[in-house]
């Protein structure tokens, strides 16, 4: 078996397809700015901010010109220093999913083959480390989640709420999407001392 290997830096992408073909590809913290859902967000901007001084981040969106505004939005509200850029290359084609090509007619990053995403990351200078073996112990998993009351109990949801307003993360945040963040932000111990 084949083990992903996992990058410190979380990587934005524009949508949710983005996210699932990258995290078949890499172990990492992956965030999706809903395409320009980012640009009237200030809780998912400070967000990324935040996440860029902890960590860093590496942008990761289509090669069309609505990925090139949403880079650029992204290089104007996070300090540059903390951001890489990695760029997939210019595909002709159409996502499976899809009945149509896009506008321009390039594959997105959902549609890029796993070498070329793991190419496109390593050329951009993500901090990549192979993990053979078993997961992170120090990595929040959904079990965590469980132990604390956040999922699978009566009142998780409003519990996860109370725990986003008390973070200032954004109130829409999916339980998996608040996982990756706190994966991002803490450690599992400082995970457990938290009041939630």
């Amino acid at each position: 078996m084949r083990t992903k290997p996992t990058v410190r830096e979380a990587v934005v992408v524009e949508g949710r397809y983005d996210k699932n073909s990258l995290l078949q590809v890499v172990d990492a913290v992956v965030l999706e700015t809903s395409g320009f859902g980012i640009f009237n967000d200030r809780q998912k901007q400070r967000l990324l901010r935040s996440i860029a001084e902890t960590r860093g981040l590496i942008v990761l969106t289509d090669p069309d010109g609505a990925g090139f505004m949403i880079r650029n939005f992204i290089r104007g509200c996070v300090d540059p220093a903390l951001v890489k850029h990695a760029y997939i290359p210019d595909i002709p084609g159409r996502e499976r999913r899809k009945t149509r090509s896009s506008k321009e007619g390039k594959l997105g990053v959902e549609g890029m083959p796993p070498e070329i995403l793991l190419n496109v990351l390593r050329r951009a200078g993500a901090a990549m480390v192979e993990t053979p073996g078993a997961e992170n112990p120090d990595k929040i998993t959904k079990a965590d989640f469980y132990a604390r009351g956040l999922s699978g109990r009566e009142g998780s949801a409003a519990r996860r709420k109370a725990l986003l307003r008390k973070l200032d993360l954004p109130e829409r945040l999916s339980a998996d999407g608040l996982l990756d963040v706190l994966n991002a932000i803490m450690t599992r111990e400082d995970f457990y001392r938290l009041d939630c």
